[in-house]
């Protein structure tokens, strides 16, 4: 039978224990050694009785005054008690016995950010890096990262972790922070001439040729970054996140058959995620294959309910089939979600209209406008809404409104001459388009797109054409 009693190290914690506790009371001589000291501060850490624990490291100092191992033990349990400077001193002390002991590094690193004094703990670790080779130098140079993190040093965490990597090239955990780094701090040149020295060395390392890879994407060069991820799934075939940059890298350069075989190879490999159906949904959208991409943004909105954005797309794959009814069902799920997005409003008003339903329609614009006054896009929709219903005196008089509310831009100068010719009253319309053209003569696309019959009204024409040749003519003496 199994003594549930024994620590990992054999013995009897339990026995130990009470051994301490005659001790406390004064009832035997009892002899404690100094790792068993240890022990006993480390059970009572671990079953949170750090005052117990504390008093066992005081308990134990008195009988071993020189021990930089108990002094360590106590600091930490200072530091668990916010007591920063008493362990500070306390580690000076310990120092004195063993100045090599890492732990009094780390500790000494812990009480300095504590005590918001980063730049006393980077010296520290400075001078430790002289101290210490192999794995512990390694451990001044991870901790060293993390305290140029604290401090935003950020370039510096860079140096910090190629480093550990230029000392020791299979370093996973080195390898998998430096592809977040190196994309954080934009130094990407440099990680490809370090991950190309690890694989010279190391040519089967998948993480290397990963990070290699992305380093490739960050300075856009996605056709390199390909060939490296490939690599890296040749070398490691369950490697999903190579699959999923290897997806996103063919997504860039607009190769969308082979961006949906590596995202789906992502689903076959780790658990279903919106973004990775959303991302298969958009390349089967550019390639006008509607139904596929409904499909795959279901199921990213499956996935993720509350992201409004995936039904506005489904809706987007509806609309491009001219299946209005369907796409604003979908954009009322949206705007269920999410009422202040003024696309989704812009979007349903563009249903009805091509429903020719048009007081709906010009509902949806009026709320875009009400939302954004100062934004061209929803007047344009609106008075274009009250034009194709033939509402020609409102249309005119939100001419106006948009023009003083989006201070002054020019083409609703444009649409109003273009309805006051709707309208029949050409010479106010030729009035209008001329100072529309004498203030921007580059919107008259917009001017003629709105009204293309307008072309061949000979005056109108003919003032274009002055105007195209630079020469400004004032309509009213002809008039």
């Amino acid at each position: 039978m199994f003594d549930n009693h024994r620590d990992e190290e054999g013995g009897d914690i339990h026995e130990l224990m009470q051994r301490y506790q005659n001790l406390k009371l004064g009832r035997a001589n009892s002899y404690i050694e100094e790792d068993d000291f240890e022990r006993i501060i480390e059970h009572l850490d671990e079953k949170d009785e750090i005052t117990e624990a504390i008093e066992a490291a005081n308990i134990a100092l008195d009988r071993y005054p020189s021990s930089a191992l108990l002094m360590i033990k106590k600091a930490d349990l200072l530091l668990a008690t916010r007591k920063y400077k008493e362990a500070l001193h306390l580690l000076d002390t310990a120092a004195l016995y063993d100045h090599k002991d890492m732990n009094l590094f780390i500790l000494k690193t812990d009480a300095y950010l504590a005590l918001d004094q980063p730049e006393k703990a980077i010296v520290l670790l400075q001078e430790a890096l002289h101290l210490f080779e192999g794995s512990e130098r390694t451990e001044v140079l991870f901790e060293l990262a993390d305290v140029y993190d604290d401090h935003e040093a950020f370039d510096k965490v860079f140096d910090c972790l190629q480093l550990i990597l230029e000392e020791d090239p299979t370093n996973e955990e080195a390898l998998y922070k430096i592809c977040f780094w190196t994309d954080f701090t934009g130094r990407n040149e440099e990680s490809i001439k370090l991950h190309q020295r690890i694989i010279d060395e190391q040519p089967y390392n998948a993480l290397a040729w990963f990070n290699l890879a992305a380093a490739y994407q960050g300075i856009k060069l996605h056709e390199k970054a390909i060939d490296a991820y490939q690599y890296a799934i040749v070398i490691d075939e369950k490697f999903d996140y190579a699959y999923r940059n290897m997806g996103d890298a063919f997504l860039r350069i607009r190769k969308y058959r082979e961006a949906i075989e590596a995202l789906e190879k992502v689903l076959e490999l780790s658990r279903p995620e919106d973004v990775i159906y959303e991302a298969i949904g958009h390349c089967y959208h550019r390639m006008k294959n509607f139904a596929q991409a409904r499909f795959h943004y279901k199921k990213a909105a499956h996935l993720n309910p509350d992201d409004s954005r995936l039904y506005q797309k489904i809706a987007g794959t509806y609309m491009q089939e001219e299946q209005w009814e369907l796409a604003i069902k979908q954009l009322e799920h949206a705007l269920r979600i999410h009422k202040h997005i003024n696309e989704y409003y812009i979007l349903m008003g563009e249903c009805y209209l091509n429903l020719l339903q048009f007081k709906e329609a010009a509902q949806f614009f009026g709320t875009v406008v009400k939302n954004k006054p100062k934004q061209i896009v929803g007047w344009e929709y609106l008075i274009k809404c009250l034009v194709a219903n033939e509402q020609l005196d409102t249309a005119l008089e939100q001419t106006e409104l948009a023009y003083i509310s989006t201070q002054g831009k020019v083409i609703f100068i444009f649409y109003r001459s273009a309805i006051l010719f709707m309208m029949g009253k050409s010479a106010e319309g030729l009035l209008q388009l001329e100072m529309a053209l004498s203030k921007s003569s580059k919107q008259l696309k917009k001017f003629t797109k709105f009204y293309p019959e307008i072309v061949h009204d000979p005056k109108v024409a003919e003032l274009i054409a002055q105007f195209k040749k630079g020469k400004k003519s004032f309509v009213t003496k002809d008039l």
